[in-house]
């Protein structure tokens, strides 16, 4: 006859099990994030340590660092041509931005209510697979003032030609709209994902009281979808501030200095003139800059917080 032996609530045996469950917890945890962690450390950690360093060096790889004090910064405050390029970077921002958060939410809401298809959404994503070096030659191509498809169209119906990227009033906003081409997908399946979340019964009642489209998108969709909606714009505004790859592929700074954005100028600064202490002062200028903004957007959107509750 065989017997059953169980344990019971608050033994010796129980209690043993119970304290080696969260070691072994542990120790898987620790296991899985650790290549994330040793990623993080090596290529963004020490990085960063290392650029604040360099930022208080005079270093142009030739020769040993020297230090040389807070000498960077205030040539910084000094620059005219960062503080222009300052400047433009906030006018590629403030229209990227503007544009894509608008175009993305309007697409999201059409994919929300209209079709739920896996095809449309992997369409909508289509732009933001392709390389930003790739999207940016072939808007270089469709634009060109001479050759350019959008410029054959606008003469074919009788408008003059444009310099789309080669006249100062149109590169900024043309570039901004060529990444607003790439990146509306991506943001628009975050907000996508954001719609989906909210509950079904709010809507209902709203129908129920003859709440209309609009009313029930300005008094239930955006406040529901703050949280959501504060997340993205936080994400957006950094990636665009660190505008690049368009920039040197389409104009390169030009013309004259009119997309000469803040990340080309230190790019410029670093490998162009080999001032890497100089462009490490400007980095951490940034850096600087979208920790603020990453803050106060945080407290006035109230990101932490959410409506539903």
């Amino acid at each position: 006859m065989s017997t059953t032996t169980r344990l019971q609530p608050g033994s010796t045996a129980d209690r043993s099990g119970s304290r080696q469950r969260p070691r072994q917890d542990t120790k898987l945890a620790l296991a899985f994030i650790a290549p994330a962690t040793i990623g993080f450390v090596l290529f963004l950690g020490w990085p960063t340590l290392r650029g604040i360093w360099l930022s208080f060096t005079s270093f142009n790889l030739l020769t040993p660092s020297e230090f040389v004090g807070l000498a960077n910064y205030r040539r910084l405050v000094q620059d005219p041509i960062f503080w222009d390029s300052l400047l433009v970077t906030v006018q590629y921002v403030v229209i990227n931005i503007g544009v894509q958060t608008v175009v993305a939410l309007l697409i999201a809401l059409m994919m929300h209510r209209l079709t739920q298809s896996s095809l449309l959404r992997g369409l909508v994503l289509g732009p933001y697979l392709v390389a930003n070096v790739v999207a940016a030659l072939v808007w270089l191509w469709i634009l060109d003032t001479q050759f350019g498809v959008a410029n054959q169209v606008l003469e074919w119906i009788g408008l003059n030609r444009i310099g789309f990227l080669s006249d100062e009033t149109w590169a900024i906003p043309t570039i901004a709209l060529i990444n607003v081409w790439r990146h509306m997908g991506y943001t628009a399946l975050l907000i996508f994902a954001g719609l989906q979340s909210l509950p079904g019964q709010v809507y209902e009642a709203a129908r129920i009281d003859g709440a209309g489209e609009i009313r029930t998108f300005f008094s239930i969709t955006l406040p529901l979808l703050r949280p959501i909606m504060a997340l993205v714009l936080i994400m957006t505004v950094i990636g665009s501030f660190q505008v690049f790859d368009t920039v040197s592929v389409t104009t390169g700074g030009g013309p004259a200095n009119a997309t000469n954005v803040l990340q080309l100028y230190i790019y410029d600064m670093a490998f162009g003139r080999f001032q890497f202490g100089y462009a490490s002062a400007m980095s951490v200028a940034l850096l600087v800059v979208l920790a603020i903004i990453t803050i106060v957007q945080f407290r006035l959107t109230r990101a932490g917080s959410t409506d539903l509750n």
